[in-house]
């Protein structure tokens, strides 16, 4: 998230709001200017509430993202958050684990989301960001360590690592999902305004 000198958000000309670098099998770099950043902040963008809880940082300004996390709870729309969640893990369980060969990280891809729409929809709360912290939503020890022996691959294996589906873990994601599903309508969907964020946009773009 970068902010631009104040004179250009003063203009009629239309900023470039994001930038991105092309992506390869290890680097997916991107970002968003900070009037972006809060528009997004504001819709509940889980991609940001991630990036605000990410234990690695390499260049921060920790006022901003104090600022930021302090209304985590507050402005985190529950049903929207569930819906992301619910839509890219069903996504990935059925376009990228149902072959005979599928990729190790897929099953990260399918597993961390559900998981957090577990988590929104039991604990009503912004999920954590790190795997570790949301796993402990399973109370089932069989997919426990299903889970630590994928995390076992993982760390010997290169980005495009194949393995046979884990037919349990393929079981435990549908029900999850299904659940989930089933669920998901009851959650609250207010709608925030943006007096605080406004307020925040002025702070960090003063000289």
């Amino acid at each position: 998230i970068y902010a631009r000198p104040v004179n250009d958000y003063l203009g009629i000309t239309e900023l470039t709001d994001n930038v991105g670098l092309p992506v390869n099998e290890v680097l997916d770099i991107g970002g968003w200017d900070i009037k972006k950043a809060l528009k997004l902040f504001l819709k509940s963008n889980s991609t940001l509430y991630e990036w605000l809880q990410s234990p690695i940082v390499y260049l921060g300004d920790s006022l901003f993202a104090d600022d930021l996390r302090k209304l985590m709870p507050e402005y985190f729309s529950l049903r929207a958050g569930a819906n992301h969640y619910l839509s890219m893990a069903h996504n990935t369980l059925r376009d990228d684990l149902q072959t005979e060969q599928v990729k190790l990280k897929r099953y990260f891809y399918a597993l961390r989301p559900a998981l957090a729409c577990l988590w929104i929809v039991e604990k009503q709360s912004v999920p954590p960001m790190e795997f570790q912290h949301l796993r402990v939503m399973i109370s089932d020890n069989k997919v426990q360590n299903a889970i630590d022996e994928l995390l076992e691959k993982k760390k010997i294996a290169d980005e495009k690592a194949l393995i046979a589906p884990v037919p349990l873990l393929n079981q435990w994601l549908s029900n999850t999902l299904d659940w989930c599903k089933e669920r998901i309508p009851a959650l609250p969907s207010e709608k925030k305004y943006p007096d605080e964020l406004n307020n925040i946009f002025r702070k960090h773009i003063q000289p």
